[in-house]
């Protein structure tokens, strides 16, 4: 073949380009890697997302009990696995159990609300004594009863407004919560493992995260990384430890007053309790069912209790236990409370007003740093400082 006949076929462009690879890449390494990094951290929150709400709360009821544990693993010589498994089973018999046989009495006794409404719902239910017998408002709230509630049909009719669904609907939903429990107490196995390996490698992950965190924030991340645990601290100790406090004080005050469904009622409570002035507004609208009903005495001596014991906890309690940065006003706390709940369900009671609390906490970290301002100069000072001790020293070395 000769010279000639080739010439035409080199000059053409080839469609996959060179037959050597070029020395300049088609994207740049650091791109790349960025790219290659977005890609394995979405692909890692869509395969494992079932795991996000186990792993908060370890990490929450880590953050929380954390001094705790430090005295735990002091006092067993140091070893972090005796620790943790020793903190795993006090976890467990203080909190899980309780937690778990309170939502187990809740459910049962909802499922006889439920099925009292679906009763009276089909054959109608005449006004209670006790409500037509309260003074100035009885004959009223009698009105209201045989108009709402009283005739056949008038639950499903109220429900169909308020929310728009069906009465045996949401009465087939509650009777299939009973199922869903299989899959809280898969979270709650899930939850103690990662909390297990949380107390015993917590420390070293903190360091990789100090690494990571100083690499993206170098200015900002000391101050943030230290407002989030105590943040956490503060929320779950001055937040849910005492709410669940109350409601099992509370509730066993309903027990001993004679009140239907002490259970439900103190898991309400401690729900309240969450929100600023929930529990007074709870216990007190119990101590007026019960004067109502014609125990006055009753309903005054649970009154007077819970006033006394919300004093002694808000008084001396409280501002012991809350000692962190942060305090949550009434607007987060409740956008917290009912966001954790719709989203992750009865985890989310404590899981979502710790996430409002650190939305707040960086927040005014933020609002801190706005209102120390700072001169250019100062500005380049401070930059060319945290340029210096990496490239310095290999200069240094070059001269040499």
């Amino acid at each position: 073949m000769s010279e000639q006949e080739l010439g035409p076929s080199k000059r053409e462009p080839r469609l996959l380009g060179l037959s050597t690879p070029a020395r300049i890449p088609l994207i740049p390494p650091l791109t790349a890697a960025r790219w290659l990094l977005v890609l394995i951290i979405a692909a890692g929150v869509y395969f494992f997302n079932g795991f996000l709400v186990p792993v908060l709360a370890a990490l929450v009821i880590a953050f929380a009990s954390w001094p705790l544990y430090q005295r735990l693993r002091d006092a067993v010589g140091g070893s972090r696995t005796v620790a943790a498994t020793l903190a795993l089973v006090f976890i467990i018999t203080f909190l899980v159990v309780p937690i778990v046989l309170a939502g187990t009495y809740t459910v049962n006794e909802v499922r006889e609300w439920f099925s009292w409404a679906v009763e009276t719902n089909r054959n109608g239910a005449p006004t209670p004594e006790w409500m037509t017998a309260l003074p100035g408002v009885g004959e009223w709230l009698d009105q209201q009863w045989v108009r709402h509630i009283g005739h056949p049909g008038a639950i499903g009719e109220l429900i169909q407004i308020v929310s728009g669904a069906n009465i045996g609907s949401i009465y087939r939903g509650v009777l299939a919560a009973g199922g869903g429990a299989f899959n809280l107490l898969l979270t709650l196995l899930f939850m103690l493992i990662a909390l297990f390996f949380v107390y015993r490698d917590g420390e070293s992950f903190a360091r990789q995260i100090d690494k990571f965190g100083e690499r993206i924030l170098p200015t900002r991340w000391e101050r943030i990384s230290r407002v989030v645990p105590a943040t956490i601290s503060s929320t779950v100790t001055g937040m849910t430890l005492i709410a669940i406090g109350e409601g099992v004080v509370l509730g066993t005050a309903y027990w001993i007053a004679g009140v239907p469904s002490p259970v439900t009622l103190g898991v309400l409570t401690g729900v309240m309790a969450l929100i600023p002035g929930g529990a007074p507004l709870s216990f007190t609208l119990v101590s007026a069912y019960l004067v109502a009903r014609g125990t006055p005495i009753a309903g005054v001596g649970l009154f007077a209790w819970g006033s006394i014991e919300l004093f002694i906890v808000d008084k001396t309690l409280r501002p012991r236990l809350v000692g962190g940065p942060i305090k949550l006003p009434f607007l987060p706390t409740f956008f917290g409370l009912v966001g954790g709940v719709k989203t992750m369900g009865f985890l989310g009671l404590f899981i979502g007003p710790v996430l409002m609390a650190l939305l707040v906490a960086v927040w005014r970290e933020w609002l801190r740093e706005l209102d120390q301002p700072e001169s250019p100069a100062g500005a380049v000072v401070q930059a060319t400082e945290e340029l210096l001790p990496e490239r310095e020293p290999k200069r240094l070395v070059s001269s040499e």
